[in-house]
C-alpha cells in the first residue's frame, strides 16, 4: 500500500490518496475539495482511480466528492446515512465555510458498522463512530495497521461535537470502544493534522488517555512488576 496526504481547502483537511500497490487502484479518502489538485496527484502516482471514500458529511472533508465522481465516473462509498442531512446541506455548508464548489450527491453505497470496503486487493473494514456526526464512519485495517479516522480522533485532540447531532458521551465511546480495541500499534490519519498512533493517545490525548478516563491502561505497569 501506498499512502500520500494532501491537505486541502482552508481547514486543511487530510484527504488521503490510497493505492494498492499490487492491483494500482486507488481510492480518495475524504475529497474535500481543490479538486483539479486531487486529480493531478492521482495522474502522478500512475494509480487508476476507483472509487471514493467519505468519513462523514462535512464540507472540508466531501465538498469535492460529488465533482470527482462526475469528472471520472467513480462510485462514492460512504458515510453512514445518518449524515444524509449533512450531505443535503453541502451547497449550504460550502458558501458558508469557504468551499463554493461544494455541491451535494448520493452516495452509491451507504455505509454501516461491520462493512468492508476495497480498494484494489485491500480491504478496509467500517466503522460507526459517532459522536462528531452521527454517521461518521472510520475505515480500518488491521492487517496493514492504519486506520482514516476523519474528525472522531486527532494528535492530542478530539472531534467537535458542538455541531447538530453531535454528542460528546457518544464520541468517547466510540474511540474507546471501536478504535482502542484495534490496537496501540495501530496508526491514524486523522482529518486534520499530524498522524499519531493510538496507543500514544491512550497514553497522552487530554481528553481520551485512559489516564484523563480514569481507566487502567493494559500495558500500565503493576505495582511490584
Amino acid at each position: 500500500m501506498k499512502l500520500a496526504i494532501l491537505p486541502v481547502t482552508p481547514y486543511q483537511q487530510n484527504c488521503s490518496l490510497v493505492v494498492c500497490t499490487r492491483t494500482n487502484r486507488a481510492a480518495l479518502v475524504d475529497p474535500g475539495g481543490e479538486v483539479d489538485r486531487l486529480l493531478a496527484a492521482v495522474a502522478k502516482s500512475g494509480a487508476t482511480l476507483e472509487k471514493v471514500l467519505v468519513t462523514h458529511g462535512h464540507v472540508d472533508h466531501c465538498g469535492g466528492a460529488a465533482e470527482v465522481a462526475q469528472r471520472t465516473g467513480v462510485p462514492i462509498e460512504g458515510p453512514h446515512r445518518e449524515d444524509a442531512f449533512w450531505i443535503e446541506g453541502l451547497g449550504r455548508q460550502g458558501a458558508s465555510f469557504g468551499v463554493p464548489d461544494a455541491r451535494p450527491f448520493t452516495p452509491d453505497r451507504w455505509l454501516d458498522q461491520g462493512d468492508v470496503v476495497t480498494v484494489g486487493e485491500l480491504a478496509f473494514d467500517v466503522l460507526h463512530c459517532p459522536g462528531h456526526t452521527p454517521g461518521h464512519v472510520v475505515f480500518a485495517s488491521s492487517e496493514r495497521g492504519i486506520a482514516f479516522v476523519g474528525d472522531v480522533l486527532f494528535a492530542g485532540s478530539i472531534g467537535r461535537t458542538d455541531f447538530p447531532r453531535g454528542d460528546f458521551d457518544t464520541l468517547i465511546r466510540s474511540i474507546t470502544e471501536r478504535l482502542w480495541p484495534l490496537g496501540d500499534d495501530v496508526q491514524f490519519v486523522p482529518g486534520h493534522g499530524p498522524m499519531s498512533t493510538f496507543g500514544d493517545e491512550r497514553r497522552t490525548n487530554p481528553f481520551v488517555s485512559d489516564a484523563a478516563l480514569g481507566r487502567a491502561h493494559p500495558r500500565a505497569p503493576v505495582e511490584g512488576d
